[in-house]
């Protein structure tokens, strides 16, 4: 039986040297949080998400990832206008002719419940593990979350877990490799994430390679923090694919708008990788 993964990225578009890029579609400080632009309001947010995913469409990414990054401090128990809002700016901003995925910092359920309303091929989240973060004690809960997705009849959409979750650290003294080894065998991931220690910074590259080494090999690992045109070409000797957004802002400053001139350095940079 095919992959989720495989459904959603084919061999016959990514043939063997060839790895999927994903970009990240940046969405500003929703309603009630501490940095909402309330003169601009929820057609504020559209709008920056429109004209940020247009330029990655242009760009030629892949796929394109909804995330709300500008929600600083995060939560880690969403309120219902956070998927409410949500669910709207990625239904309007959402690509009609590639993949499209949806994560809520940082709550699964929450990213759950907009990937449903949206229709996301995938989503991204923390599923496992207890964690010490900037946000307090962490305990995702991927029994609840995979029980979820079969209720809400969505057994297609693939789950990308995220096993060196940025701004955290683990409770405990399990290696990334370890953790990723007993995630696939315990909890079901479509694809293995792993994350340097907060947006924008890139993980050890031998953390991939080790990753990569110990999970089974019809299950993809992604790069998912620091992605850059200077130096994808060495984590791309062990990653499969990657998700990039703080490179492709100007500046090189996550929470900027998306520059077209470094977009497409980026995909340049990574297709000749």
């Amino acid at each position: 039986m095919m992959s989720r993964f495989n459904s959603i990225f084919p061999a016959a578009k990514f043939p063997v040297g060839k790895k999927p890029l994903i970009a990240m579609a940046h969405v500003p400080p929703l309603p009630g949080t501490p940095l909402f632009d309330a003169a601009k309001g929820v057609q504020g947010l559209i709008d920056h998400v429109k004209r940020d995913t247009e330029e990655l469409l242009k760009a030629g990414f892949d796929a394109i990832l909804f995330c709300n990054e500008g929600d600083r401090p995060y939560q880690l128990n969403a309120g219902l206008e956070a998927s409410a809002v949500m669910t709207r700016v990625v239904t309007e901003c959402k690509p009609t002719d590639i993949p499209f995925g949806v994560d809520f910092l940082w709550d699964e359920q929450c990213a759950m419940a907009i990937a449903i309303g949206s229709s996301a091929y995938f989503m991204r989240e923390v599923i496992t593990g207890t964690w010490e973060s900037d946000m307090g004690l962490w305990q995702p809960d991927a029994a609840k979350l995979l029980r979820n997705r079969r209720a809400f009849g969505r057994d297609d959409l693939a789950i990308f877990a995220n096993i060196t979750p940025e701004f955290a650290s683990s409770i405990g003294q399990r290696t990334p490799a370890q953790m990723a080894k007993s995630t696939v065998v315990s909890s079901l991931p479509d694809v293995i994430l792993v994350s340097g220690p907060m947006a924008g910074s890139e993980p050890d590259v031998k953390t991939v390679a080790e990753v990569r080494e110990v999970v089974a090999k019809d299950i993809p690992v992604l790069l998912n923090t620091g992605a850059k045109s200077t130096t994808i070409k060495e984590f791309f000797k062990y990653a499969d694919g990657c998700i990039v957004g703080s490179d492709l802002k100007r500046d090189g400053y996550t929470w900027n708008e998306v520059d077209p001139e470094r977009a497409k350095r980026f995909i340049d940079a990574a297709r000749s990788a």
